[in-house]
């Protein structure tokens, strides 16, 4: 008798795809995620450099660098005024200033100056590239000593821009922005709807005159009002609480995230579509979408670093594209025209995933 309860188990198991996809599947899929994505190791930096002494000391630490796995040469400046449109356009996340008089410092006097400029919107991506110039450097000086009876010395001189005292807030409060917006949209919408077919009274609004989409709109409404009253209050919290300042044009940052409330909505729309009973919704929503929003948008960890294929999934993420548009604006105080990419992004999967639920909701109606 126990054995036929074993097997009648085991037959209800077989009959769920679903439940099968998630026993099988899920493992391969949180340990291939998890142990590609959480490193913290930065490598293929962009990072760019500016020359005024133009010698061969200052080229062969240039070329040092660039050889080296953890930066790569984007671009040789020519002038100072390129260095804070370079971090403005995503170019580079480090700059090394060369001084004009770099070489013969170092041929003449034993010593001589460089300049680091960061990005330290990420602090923590700022200061372990900050850390790996260094290593290089001191690599380089090495190299030069090897030999000689005068040893070489080459001091860095650090500066970090936007975020000079390193501040994590100014990190995790756009990131944490997207992931609340994500969580009351999706989540709540897909719950609220799921809720009205489980209670039966979803055939209710069926009957009446308005359209499928009317009724998706309408459910939609109520949660990006309140979505927007949480930004305020994030961003009332973040000036006034933890003093993390905002750089850009406050409607802008409200434009943007309206924008990406519309995706977070219409994830919701979509899952609601999908999702039969509540706690399906719950958990497609929480395990679904927030664990791949978390761990693949960058607000942990380096996107850049990560194999080719999460690379390519990250970019189905709406959070991802969110937090560097609300880092651009809120602390770099860019414009439109810098996250105008970001924004034709976060609209076209907002367009996709609507159009998706709506045919859906239409097909269940028939």
């Amino acid at each position: 008798m126990f054995i036929h309860f074993i097997k009648k188990e085991f037959f209800h198991i077989f009959r769920d795809i679903r439940t099968m996809m998630m026993l099988l599947l899920m493992p391969v899929v949180q340990l291939i995620i998890f142990g590609f994505a959480i490193t913290t190791e930065i490598n293929h930096t962009p990072v760019a450099v500016l020359d005024h002494s133009n010698g061969e000391l200052s080229r062969r630490l240039i070329a040092k660098i660039d050889g080296s796995r953890y930066f790569t040469l984007q671009e040789k400046l020519q002038h100072a005024g390129q260095l804070e449109e370079t971090f403005r356009q995503g170019k580079a996340k480090l700059i090394a200033v060369f001084p004009s008089g770099f070489d013969n410092d170092l041929y003449h006097n034993g010593s001589a100056d460089i300049q680091l400029l960061a990005d330290a919107s990420d602090p923590n991506e700022a200061s372990t590239v900050i850390s790996y110039a260094g290593q290089v450097i001191a690599q380089y000086v090495q190299e030069l000593n090897t030999g000689n009876t005068l040893p070489y010395v080459i001091r860095p001189e650090v500066k970090m821009l936007y975020n000079p005292q390193l501040k994590s807030a100014y990190n995790f409060v756009p990131g944490i922005m997207g992931l609340i917006l994500m969580l009351i949209c999706a989540m709540m919408t897909s719950i609220s709807i799921v809720r009205e077919k489980e209670q039966g009274t979803m055939e209710v609004l069926l009957v009446s005159p308005a359209r499928p989409v009317m009724i998706i709109i309408a459910k939609a409404v109520p949660y990006l009002m309140i979505a927007m009253i949480d930004v305020v209050s994030i961003l009332l919290l973040s000036v006034f609480v933890l003093h993390v300042p905002i750089s850009g044009s406050v409607i802008l940052i409200l434009l943007l995230s309206f924008v990406f409330t519309l995706s977070a909505l219409s994830l919701g729309l979509l899952i609601s579509s999908v999702a039969k009973t509540q706690q399906a919704a719950m958990l497609a929503s929480g395990v679904g979408l927030m664990l791949p929003s978390i761990l693949l948008s960058g607000l942990i960890f380096p996107v850049e670093n990560m194999p080719w294929i999460l690379r390519i999934l990250s970019n189905i993420i709406p959070a991802k594209w969110f937090i560097v548009a609300i880092k651009d604006v809120m602390i770099k105080g860019l414009g439109i025209g810098a996250i105008a990419g970001e924004c034709g992004v976060l609209l076209l999967i907002t367009v996709i995933l609507l159009l998706v639920s709506v045919k859906k909701f239409k097909i269940r109606v028939e």
